[in-house]
């Protein structure tokens, strides 16, 4: 089977109608809530007509049958179907705030309920116990503090790299604003030297060439650097072998703006010519 297809998961309110918009735009024909009893006939089905990539939105609107789809989902893969899961996901205060902003019904709530906002609540709790198998076993992209600009760009970026190798997401980001849940690794990196504290450094960020060269005089900064890379470069092959599609390092600073970017961007670049490297600065505005 020569069809690429990509399952996007998640949360209700985690932004996978935009995540099939970016798709779209990359060539996938998009479905959105394809029920799982369809699934593999609608493949074979497109492959017949030689599409080349699908992009198929499944969520918990799917209702009884959604327990089937990890089985399905196996089953494909072991006929060689070219297959990738995406997993959609934000922190609960952020899914709550966008359903409470957008006067949406949540796929879970039920109509009259009395206390609207901890029937909205329960909700979530009950969706991310439904879903936790799926999230499991699926890429995960948090999408807490994503704009719908960032995770479009974020999403094209990820599914442009070749579904075979293992990539290898680099992502900043700022302890003050919640740790990010999509990581496999977490590094903290407070303890160096802050350029915030530096006046004519403040707002810039590790991309700009001034903190650079403030980063790079500093041999602790270094130290850190290689000791991150000297983990990787131990437990990659492992995880490449474990048929692991990606794995997103996630290192974080005070704020998301200096030593976090600036080392995300040396270890990025450091690894490029071993694994196929992105780059993720969750609080930085796309450039």
């Amino acid at each position: 089977m020569n069809t690429e297809v990509v399952v996007i998961t998640g949360m209700s309110g985690s932004g996978k109608s935009i995540a099939l918009h970016a798709l779209e735009d990359a060539g996938y024909y998009c479905v959105d809530n394809l029920p799982p009893e369809l699934l593999e006939p609608f493949i074979a089905l497109e492959d017949e007509r030689s599409a080349r990539k699908i992009a198929i939105a499944m969520d918990i609107r799917s209702g009884r049958s959604l327990p089937q789809l990890p089985l399905l989902l196996h089953s494909l893969r072991d006929r060689g179907v070219q297959l990738r899961q995406i997993f959609l996901d934000a922190n609960d205060q952020t899914l709550i705030r966008r359903f409470s902003e957008t006067r949406r019904r949540h796929p879970l709530s039920q109509p009259g309920e009395a206390d609207v906002q901890q029937a909205l609540m329960q909700a979530v709790v009950r969706e991310r116990e439904l879903l936790a198998d799926l999230r499991e076993r699926s890429h995960l992209v948090d999408t807490s503090f994503l704009r719908p600009a960032q995770l479009l760009a974020f999403i094209k970026e990820l599914i442009s790299a070749p579904a075979s190798n293992l990539t290898l997401v680099f992502e900043s980001f700022a302890f003050k604003r919640g740790i990010t849940l999509d990581a496999d690794y977490v590094f903290d990196v407070r303890m160096l030297p802050n350029p915030h504290y530096e006046p004519e450094l403040r707002p810039l960020n590790g991309r700009d060439q001034p903190v650079i060269d403030f980063l790079r005089q500093r041999p602790e900064v270094s130290l850190m650097r290689e000791q991150i890379a000297a983990f990787l470069r131990t437990w990659l092959p492992a995880l490449a072998n474990d048929h692991r599609s990606y794995v997103t390092v996630a290192i974080g600073c005070t704020g998301g703006q200096h030593r976090s970017v600036y080392l995300v961007e040396q270890l990025a670049a450091q690894f490029s010519d071993e694994w196929l490297t992105l780059r993720r600065h969750r609080e930085l505005a796309v450039s």
